[in-house]
């Protein structure tokens, strides 16, 4: 049997609805769940929630490619997009920029139409220089014939595994305008679905002369915020994917050539997907330690010293806290960190450290975990 594309009913793509169905539900729940939570944590915590989980979207979207990201420029380069006051001071490159606009654009206007002039938009992002390492390559525009067959790899240069070749570039445009007539039609699938489908086939097609995975990745983020109806996302579908990289690449293989059938992709998508959101808790594990302890605190108002040191805490202080540090922090006497300290401790939001006099210090109420 030929690859799928090669089939003469392609893209007629199949799959089994009785057998998806109760991996749908489980994810459907799960999503509601976590969105459920997040609705109930202030508007800070929700956007450092979002920013952490972007952040590691983009990074590791990008480590499936084998393309290591610097995690703090990519973080800064988000915040400082979305207007968030945790902007970091790391300055980002062009290739961070790039990336880091696309799937931005995915997701906060996931409600804009996918149309071939975004793609190219996206493409050109990725690729500011016009280049894929040291090779020129065409950038916001499909693949020109003159690239040759385009086989999908994966692995470290020198020991690569062929996964599957995709389309000749001369039925590039025509697959890539059915796919985007589909993408935006309303076909009565669940959107979830929908975005492992699309996944899947923009990928079989792989219209880029290089950058198709991340640009995937993204598409398959465009429908998922879709589906969960908002431009916040606080699950990491590309975290997962990079969590179960050999699996993801041996399901898209074998899919290339199971015929239209693709039940087996879409069975593994939504088990990724699932476990994405399980795992979301792991990651804002930090954000949802700030919300415990901040529900702790506002059960009594603290004074403007108390919860400038407490947001010093919570964000990562190094070291640890004494009293000539909370006075510093606090623009006080230490006199009056002393007794700020003391109600926090009477409170249960400050614990004495064991070791005493000069070396007396003080810590949170219990650990963050760590994320």
């Amino acid at each position: 049997m030929g690859y799928i594309h090669e089939l003469p009913d392609w893209p007629k793509l199949t799959w089994d609805a009785g057998k998806l169905s109760p991996l749908l539900a489980d994810v459907r729940h799960r999503q509601g769940r976590l969105l459920g939570r997040m609705e109930g944590l202030g508007f800070n915590l929700r956007s450092e929630a979002q920013l952490t989980t972007l952040t590691s979207d983009v990074v590791k979207s990008s480590a499936i490619e084998g393309e290591k990201l610097d995690a703090e420029e990519v973080r800064s380069s988000i915040a400082r997009r979305l207007g968030l006051e945790t902007a970091g001071t790391a300055t980002a490159s062009r290739d961070v920029e790039g990336i880091v606009e696309m799937m931005l654009d995915a997701t906060q206007n996931h409600v804009q139409p996918l149309t071939e002039e975004r793609l190219f938009g996206w493409h050109a992002a990725l690729f500011p220089a016009g280049r894929s390492g040291m090779q020129r390559i065409t950038t916001g525009a499909w693949r020109p014939a003159e690239a040759g067959a385009m086989q999908v790899v994966s692995g470290p240069m020198g020991r690569e595994r062929v996964h599957f070749e995709a389309p000749p570039a001369e039925k590039v445009e025509g697959e890539m305008k059915t796919f985007l007539e589909w993408f935006e039609s309303q076909n009565g699938i669940d959107p979830v679905i929908k975005a492992g489908i699309a996944h899947f086939w923009f990928v079989t097609i792989h219209p880029f002369a290089d950058g198709n995975g991340r640009i995937g990745r993204a598409i398959a983020d465009l429908e998922l915020a879709r589906a969960d109806g908002t431009a916040e996302r606080f699950y990491s579908m590309s975290s997962q994917i990079e969590a179960e990289r050999k699996e993801y690449y041996l399901k898209l293989e074998r899919a290339q050539r199971n015929g239209l059938d693709i039940t087996t992709w879409l069975e593994w998508f939504l088990g990724c997907l699932g476990r994405a959101v399980e795992k979301s808790d792991e990651a804002l594990s930090g954000v949802l330690y700030k919300a415990r302890i901040w529900k702790q605190i506002n059960r009594q108002p603290v004074n403007e010293r108390q919860r400038k040191v407490l947001n010093k805490l919570l964000d990562g202080f190094e070291g640890k806290l004494t009293t000539s540090k909370y006075a510093k922090i606090a623009k006080c006497s230490e006199d009056s960190a002393l007794r700020d300290i003391r109600v926090l401790i009477e409170r249960g939001i400050l614990v004495k450290n064991e070791a005493g006099g000069r070396s007396t210090s003080y810590s949170l109420t219990g650990e963050a975990p760590e994320s």
